[in-house]
């Protein structure tokens, strides 16, 4: 058997086909469709290891949030981060190398287009000279001590930084800490998190220098006496926010480095967190949570949509990060602003049983937009290119698992295995070269605001595909005592 390349693994686990060999006979078809999809997507969609959002199927377009050029690669989910989650999943299914190659590739993608800040940017662009606007950590490591004009601003809105830490841990831990690269960005990443974390425990959007504590002084949230109902264009970069799960994915990626590197920093920052978030909580008649703060713990403007209010949403987040904090800690201090709001929730709901994005401060009636940006009572003709309502169905899910926190009950109740219907329309919608190719749409290069029919090849269905099979596998492993 070929040597591994990775130290200390070869013995330790097997080849996709031994594992497979004692299962059923769908388990095996699965771990070779997985196999074959991974293999086209890493010799024909990547880019030096690294994935976008969506492609035209004859690779003449592609992009991740907007339009994007061939030697390009994502940092947001479903891109980078989220391809290389995915195959470390199907490596623990099934011990096949290949794999594991592509999700250390993926990682060390991120190393390589990782800021002195010590995070990153929404895109990695590997092109020699558009990749000169940026000021990666690398250059300070080579000496380059002088930012000039390149952007070293860290991302924390819609999971950047966070999944690509995630990810670089996970790979970190299953290559044994053994790859200095890796191991060396994790840290530095980890040591910028930890230092530019708000004296009261919050974060901001983006980061590139540790706040100034004075301020930011700590005290608890507040009505504003008044607030503009028209957008003032007021910088929000530093505001404390929840929206895109700034703060709730950090709480996870501080969660999950104590549990691989058992540092009691990283536990202390989400324990932090979780106090501000008690401090966040608004007062009555809303003991809910707002979408961001300014340094006055108010609720303020972001972009204009987003006006300060109450939102259902971030609630709902910051619910389920609550409980995690608890499950993490057992600290019951984190369960104690779970029921006021809840009984807002349902109190909020609205006649179809969904929640509007934004409650209006004190009335609590929902606010939302025209298509011309005035804020108004009326959904009759808000923008189509966010979301102004959210289901409320998520309601009961949480009330049970704050149910089974307070019986002291921290572990989580596992998923059930996909079926063998789910199994089977998977593999049968992979094509001859290995794609799940679907009917989607891209944006207009010229025009990004608008959009265009396509046949597409999606990461996100890539993702979501192979982890489903990886998981049919795993399941059909346990069933047969079989270990990969």
């Amino acid at each position: 058997m070929k040597r591994s390349k990775f130290p200390g693994l070869g013995a330790l686990f097997f080849l996709v086909a031994m594992s497979a060999s004692a299962a059923e006979p769908l388990a095996q078809e699965a771990a070779q469709a997985m196999e074959r999809a991974t293999r086209f997507f890493r010799t024909e969609v990547a880019v030096r290891g690294g994935y976008l959002w969506n492609y035209k199927s004859d690779f003449t377009l592609r992009e991740g949030e907007l339009p994007a050029p061939a030697t390009a690669v994502w940092v947001q989910p479903p891109g980078t981060p989220g391809v290389g989650l995915v195959l470390l999943e199907a490596y623990a299914a099934t011990g096949n190398r290949y794999f594991l190659e592509g999700a250390v590739a993926a990682a060390e993608a991120l190393v390589w287009g990782q800021l002195a800040s010590g995070g990153w940017d929404s895109r990695i662009d590997f092109d020699t000279e558009r990749s000169k606007a940026w000021y990666f950590r690398r250059d300070l490591l080579a000496g380059d001590t002088t930012k000039g004009r390149r952007r070293n601003s860290s991302l924390l809105d819609d999971n950047m930084t966070q999944s690509a830490l995630l990810l670089l841990m996970r790979v970190d831990r299953t290559l044994e800490f053994k790859q200095p690269a890796i191991h060396a960005a994790v840290l530095a990443g980890l040591k910028a998190l930890l230092e530019v974390q708000y004296p009261n425990g919050a974060w901001p959007q983006h980061f590139e220098v540790a706040p100034d504590p004075a301020k930011y002084p700590v005290r608890p949230a507040r009505y504003p006496a008044t607030w503009s109902r028209e957008f003032p264009r007021a910088k929000y970069y530093d505001y404390y926010t929840f929206n895109d799960g700034c703060m709730t994915d950090t709480m996870a990626t501080m969660i999950e480095a104590h549990r691989i590197y058992g540092d009691e920093r990283y536990l202390a920052a989400a324990r932090r967190l979780g106090d501000f978030i008690l401090l966040a909580q608004m007062p009555e008649p809303q003991p809910a949570w707002a979408q961001q703060y300014n340094s006055e713990m108010e609720p303020a403007w972001a972009r204009k949509f987003e006006p300060p209010a109450v939102t259902g949403g971030e609630t709902r987040d910051v619910l389920r990060a609550l409980l995690d904090l608890h499950r993490a800690t057992g600290d019951t201090r984190y369960l104690k602003p779970i029921p006021g709001a809840l009984a807002w929730v349902k109190r909020s709901l609205l006649p179809d049983g969904r929640l509007a994005r934004f409650y209006e401060l004190k009335t609590n009636r929902p606010l939302y937009f025209t298509k011309a940006y005035e804020l108004t009572y009326d959904d009759s003709d808000v923008p189509t290119h966010y979301s102004f309502k959210s289901a409320g169905s998520w309601v009961a899910g949480v009330e049970k698992t704050y149910e089974r926190a307070l019986a002291g009950k921290r572990d989580e109740p596992k998923p059930s295995a996909p079926n063998a219907m789910q199994v089977r329309a998977v593999i049968d919608a992979l094509d001859a070269r290995g794609r799940w190719v679907e009917q989607g749409r891209l944006r207009v290069p010229e025009e990004p605001s608008k959009f265009m029919a396509a046949e597409i090849i999606s990461c996100a269905t890539f993702n979501r595909n192979l982890s489903l099979l990886a998981h049919y596998v795993k399941a059909q492993q346990a069933e047969l005592g079989v270990q990969p």
